[in-house]
């Protein structure tokens, strides 16, 4: 196995769906992404493009954005659906390409345009009639509800109340507005001409405003548009490099991967998946959380939040310290790289040695990441 690393890693600002990226195609701002990660690192010779991709238009989108970038034409790309954790498991997948000895350099992540989710209508003979926005993910359920259903279950399974998942909430939007003022993310963003900035961060964000919030799912229920997430635009990739295309073309990685997972549990509580999946890479690393200096969880719902609090309560300031994705947005394929980017950025900030980013996707799918910064 070859060793792999990440040169770059980059994002667009989030966009509120609907917002200053309601008319531009996830593919666009993948190319955007794509050709400053190229740039930055002086035009080497990139053997593929790996995407995820999880509510787009269909087709390659990856193959489309790497066209519309500056990026040779010579340059395979396709596209991979994990939902949620689509591009993180892009990037794994990369890293397997190149530990395997297959490829040398590839560029892997993500994008999405809620904005421009289209509506599908299933076939004539299909038994499941009608048109859908949102996929089934799991043989007993068919409902474009399904991921807010699922995130009750788990409340309900670990036993959070509403009053929890609004405080951990609140904290996401205010780590994220702190870090907002220090600029710790100015250098990882690709700005686009549609936006410059994160759309989605609400500097009059309040508790008293997210107990406001009516019950998505009815009486005795916890999910709110407060601690759950919204629906967004955006898009984030790495480079990942291989020892020898790091000498031949003088690259200065920001980290190694040490470790990568996938991992499945039960569908109908996919929101737990995020630990599980944790837990199959730290184990593959041969290190704890405890090792971990800082840690990023998709924190799709609130109750992400809660289960890594309950779990490790020693740890809850390594935790989303940059805020979450509550605060700054959850646009499905693009995600899993969106939180490695913010992992990286914090890690240098604070020159510590491992991180770990992982992400729960729907049908109780997830992929984790370990890093070890290299030092400059």
């Amino acid at each position: 196995m070859r060793e792999v690393y990440l040169v770059d890693c980059r994002r667009t600002p989030i966009g509120v769906s609907g917002g200053s990226l309601r008319y531009t195609p996830p593919e666009k701002l993948a190319a955007a992404v794509m050709t400053k990660l190229w740039n930055a690192a002086n035009r080497p010779h990139v053997d593929a493009v790996i995407g995820g991709n999880a509510v787009g238009t269909g087709g390659n989108l990856t193959r489309l954005g790497a066209l519309y970038s500056e990026l040779p034409e010579s340059i395979p790309a396709w596209t991979l659906d994990m939902q949620c954790a689509s591009a993180l498991t892009a990037i794994s997948t990369g890293y397997a390409q190149i530990a395997a000895g297959i490829h040398e350099i590839i560029i892997a992540g993500g994008m999405e345009s809620a904005s421009l989710q289209p509506l599908r209508t299933y076939a004539p003979n299909d038994e499941r009639q009608g048109s859908y926005k949102t996929a089934q993910f799991s043989p007993g359920e068919i409902a474009a509800d399904a991921m807010l259903r699922g995130a009750e279950r788990a409340v309900q399974t670990l036993g959070a109340t509403r009053e929890e998942l609004d405080e951990l909430a609140l904290q996401s939007h205010q780590r994220a507005l702190a870090n907002a003022k220090t600029n710790t993310l100015k250098d990882w963003l690709v700005s686009v001409p549609e936006l410059a900035s994160d759309e989605c961060l609400r500097p009059h964000m309040r508790l008293q405003l997210l107990q406001r919030l009516p019950l998505l799912l009815g009486p005795g229920t916890h999910i709110t548009a407060g601690n759950a997430c919204l629906i967004h635009d955006g898009a984030a990739f790495a480079m990942l490099a291989g020892q020898e295309a790091i000498e031949r073309y003088c690259l200065r990685p920001l980290a190694k991967i040490i470790a990568v997972a996938q991992g499945a549990s039960d569908p109908l509580l996919s929101p737990l998946g995020v630990k599980h999946v944790s837990t199959l890479a730290l184990q593959a690393a041969h290190l704890q959380m405890d090792d971990m200096d800082t840690i990023e969880w998709n924190e799709a719902f609130a109750i992400i939040d809660y289960l890594f609090a309950r779990s490790y309560p020693q740890l809850v300031d390594r935790y989303n310290p940059l805020g979450g994705a509550l605060a700054y947005g959850h646009p499905y394929g693009a995600s899993g790289a969106i939180i490695l980017t913010h992992l990286l950025a914090r890690l240098h900030a604070i020159k510590g040695r491992y991180g770990l980013c992982a992400i729960a996707g729907a049908g109780g799918t997830g992929c984790a990441i370990i890093v070890e910064r290299c030092h400059e």
